[in-house]
């Protein structure tokens, strides 16, 4: 039973068995980040990515899990610099696992413990906050490849 829902500015991206919510301002490179991932996945960089949802995501707190799905309108879309909207295949639906917030002015090289998780929709989740400037296809990879020291 769902218990809250909201419709965002974001992508979303299955990675593996949950998603990478990415975050941000307009032009922070979300819909890059998005296709990225995909195409990380064909390379072997990752054992599976698909898209979500891009521009628009709608979030649900099912049962204490973080559901993310795809505007109607904009299901198996993807906006890609320089081309336009593309279509592409996608899930319905995952579990959001990872927040990805793109362009943040105060994020630091050695996060505290009080800037990796955010709470959307009464639901915790884990949060990888990216500067202004810094690749974000590189940290991404490492964060969802590599155990923190304390694993």
């Amino acid at each position: 039973m769902a218990t809250s829902a909201s419709t965002i500015h974001a992508s979303a991206v299955l990675v593996g068995p949950k998603a990478a919510l990415i975050r941000g301002p307009a032009g922070s490179g979300k819909s890059t980040l998005a296709l990225s991932l995909v195409t990380a996945a064909t390379q072997g960089l990752l054992v599976f990515a698909r898209l979500v949802a891009d521009d628009r995501a709608y979030l649900e707190n099912h049962s204490a899990r973080l559901l993310v799905r795809p505007a109607e309108a904009l299901a198996g879309m993807i906006e890609v610099h320089g081309l336009g909207i593309r279509r592409i295949e996608f899930e319905p639906v995952a579990m959001v696992g990872l927040v990805v917030d793109l362009g943040v002015g105060n994020a630091t090289r050695y996060p505290g413990a009080d800037g990796t998780s955010v709470m959307i929709q009464g639901v915790t989740v884990p949060r990888l906050a990216v500067a202004r400037g810094i690749a974000a296809l590189p940290v991404v990879l490492a964060t969802l490849q590599i155990p923190s020291a304390g694993d």
